[in-house]
C-alpha cells in the first residue's frame, strides 16, 4: 500500500509518555495563538490533508495534536491509551502545560478543534471547561457515540461504559450548561453523513432552545463522513478559529 504524503512541517513529541504530533508553520502568527487538534476514531492524521495544512499555514497557526487511540476523549479509562490516565486528564494535565511551556500560550490564545470522535471530544471539553476552551470547532462530530455500542457488542466503548445509557449521559450534548458555555463555537456535518448528522441537528436545536450563541453548517454536502468532507470544510474551520482568536484578543485587551 502506498503511504499517504505528509504536508507541512510536523514532528512527533513525547509529552508525558504519549505522542503529540506538532505542526510548525513556516511563520508563526504574531499573537502566540496555538491550535489543539483532536483526532477521530480511525486516528486519521491532519498532516494528510493539504487543505487543512494550507489553511493553517495561511494564518501561521501552530497545532498540537495528541494521540490517544480510541479513547473518545472522555474522562474514563481507555486501556488501549493508558491504564491509569484518561484522555481528559492527559489533555488538561499534560498537553495544556506543554503548550504553555513551549508556546507561552494559554486560554484564550488556544483554539480547540477536531474531527469525528475528536469533534465530539472538542465540544465536550468546551462545554465542560468553557473558561479553558472558549474557542471550539467540530467537524462531523460523532456526538451520540452510544449508538456504536448498540450496533457492535465488541466496540471498545464497552470497556469504558457499563451501558448505552451511561454512555449517552456522558455525551457532549448532556454537558451543555445553560449559563456557562464557550463564547465561540462552530460545528458542521455533511447531510449525507447518515451516522452523525442527526446528532448534530439535535445539538443545534438544543443550543437554539437554550439561547446559546453558536454557528453551524449542516447544509454543505461533501460526500458524507471522512477526510474528503473534512478537507472541504478546512478553510471555513480555520477561518472561524482565527476570527475567534482575534475576537478573544480584542475582548481581553
Amino acid at each position: 500500500m502506498t503511504e499517504k504524503p505528509i504536508f507541512g512541517n510536523w514532528k512527533d513529541v513525547d509529552v508525558d509518555g504519549h505522542v503529540c504530533e506538532v505542526f510548525e508553520p513556516q511563520q508563526r502568527n504574531d499573537h502566540g495563538y496555538v491550535g489543539i487538534y483532536l483526532h477521530g476514531v480511525h486516528l486519521g492524521k491532519l498532516f494528510h490533508s493539504p487543505a487543512f495544512v494550507e489553511s493553517l499555514e495561511e494564518v501561521g497557526l501552530p497545532v498540537v495534536a495528541p494521540v490517544t487511540e480510541r479513547s473518545w476523549w472522555t474522562d474514563r479509562i481507555c486501556p488501549e491509551f493508558d491504564a491509569e490516565r484518561t484522555s481528559q486528564q492527559y489533555l488538561l494535565d499534560s498537553v495544556l502545560p506543554f503548550i504553555e511551556r513551549e508556546f507561552a500560550a494559554k486560554a484564550p490564545q488556544v483554539a480547540l478543534f477536531g474531527t469525528s470522535m475528536g469533534g465530539q471530544g472538542s465540544l465536550r471539553f468546551a462545554y465542560k471547561f468553557p473558561d479553558l476552551f472558549p474557542i471550539v470547532a467540530a467537524v462531523s462530530p460523532a456526538i451520540d457515540y452510544q449508538n456504536r455500542m448498540r450496533d457492535d457488542d465488541e466496540d471498545n466503548l464497552w470497556q469504558m461504559y457499563d451501558s448505552t445509557e451511561q454512555a449517552r449521559q456522558d455525551t457532549a450534548t448532556l454537558h451543555i450548561h445553560p449559563l456557562n458555555w464557550p463564547r465561540n463555537q462552530f460545528f458542521c456535518c455533511c447531510p449525507e453523513d447518515t451516522s452523525w448528522w442527526e446528532s448534530s441537528d439535535r445539538l443545534r436545536m438544543k443550543l437554539a432552545s437554550l439561547g446559546v450563541p453558536h454557528t453551524c453548517d449542516l447544509e454543505t454536502k461533501g460526500g458524507g463522513h471522512g477526510f474528503n468532507y473534512y478537507s472541504l470544510m478546512a478553510p471555513k474551520v480555520v477561518q472561524f478559529l482565527w476570527e475567534s482568536l482575534e475576537k478573544e484578543r480584542r475582548r481581553v485587551a
